[in-house]
This record gives C-alpha cells, sequence and structure tokens, in this order.
C-alpha cells in the first residue's frame, strides 16, 4: 500500500535548523511531483515547496525562499526539506505530498506530518 512516512521533525530554536525526510514506497515515486505543506494551529495548509519528478525544477512560497531546499533522491525514494534559519512563524505540522496527474486520472498522496516547533 502508498505509504508517506514523514520524520526529522522537533523542537528547535529561532535561528536554528532542521532536515525533515519522508520516505515513500507503493507507489513509482520518480513519476511523482513531490511537495511539502504545512499546518499551523488555527490555520490552513500550505505549500512550502515543490519538486518535479526528475528534482529539475523547484519552487518555494515566498516565506521560506532563501531558507528552505528541496531536494530528492529518486535512488532512494525520499524526498528532503532542509529548513535553516528558522523563526517561531515556522512552527507547523509539516506534511508530505506526492501527485500524479494523468489524463483523466489523478493520484495524490499524503503522509501523517510530522510536527515542527521554533521556540525559545
Amino acid at each position: 500500500q502508498v505509504q508517506l512516512v514523514e520524520s526529522g521533525g522537533g523542537l528547535v530554536q529561532p535561528g536554528g535548523s532542521l532536515r525533515l525526510s519522508c520516505a515513500a514506497s507503493g507507489f513509482t515515486f520518480s513519476s511523482y511531483t513531490m511537495s511539502w505543506y504545512r499546518q499551523a494551529p488555527g490555520k490552513e495548509r500550505d505549500l512550502v515547496a515543490v519538486i518535479s519528478s526528475t528534482g529539475g525544477t523547484t519552487n518555494y512560497a515566498d516565506n521560506v525562499k532563501g531558507r528552505f531546499t528541496i531536494s530528492r533522491d529518486n535512488a532512494k525514494n525520499t524526498v528532503y526539506l532542509q529548513m535553516n534559519s528558522l523563526n517561531v512563524e515556522d512552527t507547523a505540522v509539516y506534511y508530505c505530498n506526492a501527485l500524479r496527474i494523468q489524463t483523466l486520472l489523478r493520484y495524490n498522496y499524503w503522509g501523517q506530518g510530522t510536527q515542527v516547533t521554533v521556540s525559545s
């Protein structure tokens, strides 16, 4: 069955760094666009970063540009999010997403999320 398992979250001080990982299984990882989303308490789930199936194209939300880096290793079926210069506004549950759109079909999978808390 399809699984996306996030890891690497935790408590970090402002200005610190974390690296999130999302291990995928049960589908052809290299055919999917992978993204990281986040959801803070009481807020909607927002797109943070997206990477194309080959890794050749990435895009970021304006509020994380220059601080976060998304990458993937198709040999390991894993996508990463390196987060630097973290601030309290980055506190949220971070979710991994896999998306593939074909002519008449849409495949969309979510992980269970990993908590990131930025606090002094």
